[in-house]
């Protein structure tokens, strides 16, 4: 693409000719050598020039690939780390990734899955004898050159013989693709790291998923550390080998050099590949049909060059947003895919409350509040039913208490006030990323359980209600999940009132009942050949449905809404609604959806924004200026979009109108929450940025606070406020709490 207006006209002396991408930490430009030489240039985004740390991870990127040369990397011509403004010049490379290319080609196969294998292996034993260990290798790092595979961008390396980088807080791959002692131990990962990561590669590039696909990075990460990988799509040829390569622990894979002897060895063809294959030689249970939500989803419309700056040659938007089928007991309850968000607790004003939304916070916020009498900041840990695979929390804040729940915690009970727990109530199964909290009424917290997988004789995922005040449980009904394929949420239930509105265990119906006694007030069949979910629009309640052919096709592109009538039940008439569209809030009493915008079956972001009117029924649409992908959510009226590199984007839903844009150091961040005066925005680490709602300038930002995955997509919402207190959800299960006129000091 051509220069825009602001773009430097040459970098180093280099004269530039085109923007080739940019990320949320730089940019790449084509330029050329005084000889006619065409290299790429990375030109650091000028926010980042001061961050002490990000400049030590890119000295730490220019050298180890100066240090890497050989015929299957891109090479450094210049660079200058130390610069006002830093940069990287390298061999340009002209091809398309290789996500690109599974995204619109499909799996490869025969002899040209054999070249990409044995050209990866060379350029990681060229890697390796230079004592560099790359740690991202995934699709999108690979560039199909004309001359064969090359892998680009070092920008998490490390040399063997240097100390790591210590970055507290950060687990920093792609999970898909990480070896699982990158997951567990990442500061002492070696050259077969890199080893386990291509086997995933290959798996990828054969069939189009990775061998430990999961509904989340939580239950990805647990399946690359415990579980066997699934290979029954692999040639067979081929599946030897790259079985060695995933053994779990290091020493069982062979080296670079060992691994280039196996793949010389295979026949010239490797034959085809069943991109539908579940056959003989499939170690593991196959649990989705496609594979979950990576930080690869491609943008295949446009040649990719390296070096690949962080964010490009990429979308980072979960793709390929696949439904478990319920006949494997472990993960019975699995449609809840980390995207926007779990239960929610009741509508907030803007956004959808909590788990699902800004709001107010997921809570009762009274600005200028004084915090509690003897309050001190506080940590806590809240163990679950399933310890060896802890997860997120989510948190309504009642009062002085504290109400969180999500993975294997139905629910517990916290005082604000020190964190000190009052009561919890345990679900046994394996947790499901995405399904939290339902929500809290005057006297009922209602939340999920997962179904152990000794227990196949229980309803696979329910819906709980739990006395607020001893943690007694008062009833449980199954749960259907179906919800994510027609909203694009994780919301098989919603509090509405005092009632609680459920989606039957067989996915037809929508039960209400008294959130405290269960007794049920009407039930209510879905309209003939459809599937719906429950969507809150202020007081009024609406059916967002999809044709059960959309639904099993997992492409909901002509959604209808309908209005239900809470004393009854009873539906209205449908209101047809271009897809596929996530509900984000309400605004100027419309309900306010994004429109997702797919290329193929990947989605690539959100490129429009529709508003219902449900009293007259007009839907209206706006087209946004370019398409933005991560994850969205809403507060106080306004949409936000929080890119995985950190980047937040407002929108203005009456016009589509980017109001402000704001990069940010948090990277994977979910939100918005809003407190008085403050937008919050957080990751898996529980690292916090708070932004100005009118211009999004950066009132303060935390350091981390748990090892979590970072560059996460589609979370939904980690901060509770009450008041003057900040809690904040983090990995593994951990909450924090601060004041936030006294955020935690950065640094």
């Amino acid at each position: 693409m051509s220069l825009r207006g602001g773009d430097p006209v040459e970098i180093g002396g280099y004269p530039l000719e085109a923007r080739l991408g940019s990320g949320g930490m730089g940019t790449v430009f084509l330029a050329r050598t005084s000889s006619g030489r065409p290299v790429a240039i990375k030109l650091i985004h000028q926010q980042f020039a001061g961050d002490d740390e990000f400049r030590i991870r890119f000295r730490q990127e220019v050298a180890a690939a100066r240090r890497v040369s050989g015929a299957f990397t891109a090479a450094v011509v210049d660079a200058a780390p130390e610069a006002e403004q830093p940069w990287m010049a390298t061999t340009y490379i002209e091809g398309h990734t290789l996500a690109q290319h599974i995204a619109t080609k499909g799996p490869l196969n025969g002899a040209e899955l054999r070249r990409l294998a044995i050209g990866l292996a060379e350029a990681l034993r060229d890697i390796h004898r230079v004592g560099v260990v790359h740690r991202d290798l995934k699709p999108s790092n690979v560039v199909l050159s004309p001359e064969g595979p090359r892998v680009i961008d070092f920008g998490i390396s490390r040399a063997v013989d240097q100390q790591t980088l210590t970055m507290t807080g950060r687990v920093i791959g792609t999970p898909p693709f990480m070896s699982p002692e990158q997951l567990q131990a990442p500061r002492g990962v070696g050259p077969r790291s890199d080893v386990f990561s291509l086997g995933t590669l290959l798996v990828y590039s054969a069939t189009g998923r990775g061998p430990f696909d999961a509904d989340s990075p939580y239950m990805t990460a647990y399946q690359v550390v415990h579980e066997e990988p699934s290979l029954g799509a692999v040639p067979a040829a081929l599946r030897a080998v790259v079985e060695s390569c995933l053994d779990k622990e290091p020493e069982g894979r062979p080296s670079a050099d060992e691994l280039l002897v196996l793949l010389r060895d295979l026949p010239a063809d490797l034959g085809g590949t069943d991109a539908n294959g579940v056959g003989a030689g499939c170690t593991r249970d196959v649990i989705t049909q496609h594979h979950f939500a990576t930080q690869d989803t491609p943008a295949p419309s446009a040649p990719t060059t390296a070096p690949a700056g962080p964010g490009t040659g990429s979308t980072g938007t979960p793709v390929g947003r696949r439904l478990r089928r319920r006949w494997r007991p472990v993960l019975a309850a699995a449609v809840a895919v980390a995207a926007i968000g779990g239960g929610a607790a009741a509508l907030k004003a803007g956004g959808f409350g909590g788990n699902d939304g800004g709001g107010k916070g997921n809570g009762v916020v009274t600005p200028g509040a004084a915090l509690p009498d003897g309050f001190e900041p506080w940590r806590r840990t809240v163990q679950g039913g399933r310890e060896d695979i802890p997860d997120e929390l989510r948190c309504v804040a009642r009062g002085d208490a504290l109400f969180c729940g999500g993975g294997g915690v139905v629910a517990t009970r916290i005082r604000t006030l020190d964190g000190s727990r009052v009561w919890t109530a345990k679900s046994p199964g394996v947790p499901v990323q995405g399904m939290h909290l339902v929500g809290v009424t005057g006297d009922t917290v209602l939340g999920y359980r997962i179904a152990a997988q000794d227990a196949p004789q229980d309803p696979p995922s329910e819906v709980v209600a739990i006395d607020a005040d001893n943690g007694r449980e008062l009833w449980s009904v199954p749960s259907g999940a179906q919800s994510m394929a027609v909203t694009g949420r994780s919301q098989d239930a919603l509090v509405v009132g005092s009632a609680v509105v459920t989606v039957d265990a067989s996915n037809s119906r929508f039960e209400a009942r008294d959130a405290h006694s269960g007794e049920i007030a009407w039930t209510t069949s879905f309209p003939a050949g459809a599937q719906c979910a429950p969507v809150p629009v202020g007081p009024q309640l609406l059916a967002m449905c999809a044709t059960d052919a959309e639904v099993d096709a997992l492409e909901v592109r002509h959604p209808t809404l309908r209005t239900v009538d809470r004393s009854s039940g009873a539906l209205g008439g449908p209101i047809a609604v271009d897809g596929p569209a996530v509900p984000m809030g309400v605004a100027d009493g419309r309900l306010v959806l994004l429109q997702g915008h797919k290329e193929g079956a990947t989605l690539a972001g959100y490129d429009g924004v529709a508003r219902v009117d449900p009293a007259s029924r007009k839907v209206t649409y706006s087209r946004l200026a370019e398409t933005y992908a991560g994850t969205p959510g809403m507060a106080d009226g306004t949409v936000y979009v929080s890119g995985q590199t950190g980047l937040v984007t407002a929108l203005d839903p009456a016009t589509g109108r980017k109001k402000w844009s704001r990069q940010t150091a948090v990277e994977g961040a979910s939100g918005p929450v809003a407190g008085a005066d403050a937008l919050y925005f957080s990751s898996a680490t529980g690292r916090v940025v708070a932004l100005a709602p009118y211009d999004g300038k950066s009132l303060w930002t935390t350091d981390p606070r748990a090892d979590g995955l970072t560059g996460e997509q589609g979370a939904s919402p980690r901060v509770t406020v009450s008041g003057r207190t900040v809690i904040v959800a983090a990995a593994k299960n951990t909450l924090f709490a601060f004041d936030a006129q006294k955020p935690p000091k950065s640094g």
